[in-house]
């Protein structure tokens, strides 16, 4: 017997979740439904491709609520307070600089469900984050890249 997979974020990320859920069953799943029912109305359905794509729709739909459902039965809520205020860990926004001289970037380090570079959030499976959990504001940290590469970095700023 497998153990479930958990599925590490923070409280915000599982509230959104949770919205996502709620509008793909309070709007999305009734509107497919109706757009099936018009569909099905125009005749035959061997070439009714008003009908195919809405049911796709339906099967993505469906998917993905028993997807999130799967998640949030799963859920692992981040407590950014379990480790020392200096520590990088999930949940937490870390600020560090490639050595020797480029310019600080910042980050969350959440779980994989949450992540979103462009919106400053990485996942804890990245090799950036796996290399700065658990390390502290002034450590300086080899990163490992896709190439082989290490890249080394500093810690520069740790907060909540």
């Amino acid at each position: 017997m497998s153990e479930e997979k958990t599925y590490p974020m923070t409280t915000e990320g599982r509230d959104k979740l949770q919205a996502e859920l709620d509008d793909l069953i309070a709007n999305q799943r009734p509107e497919i439904t109706k757009r099936i029912q018009i569909a099905r109305s125009y005749g035959d359905l061997s070439e009714n491709s008003e009908y195919q794509s809405a049911k796709d729709e339906q099967a993505f739909v469906e998917g993905r609520i028993q997807t999130i459902k799967k998640m949030l039965e799963n859920v692992e809520i981040i407590d950014s307070n379990a480790t020392t205020e200096d520590e990088v860990s999930l949940g937490k926004t870390v600020t560090f600089k490639e050595l020797p001289d480029e310019e600080p970037e910042t980050y969350t380090i959440v779980g994989s469900v949450e992540a979103d570079p462009l919106a400053g959030k990485i996942s804890n499976e990245s090799p950036m984050a796996t290399a700065l959990i658990g390390k502290k504001v002034n450590d300086t940290v080899a990163v490992p890249l896709p190439n082989g590469i290490n890249i080394n970095v500093q810690i520069l700023e740790v907060k909540k």
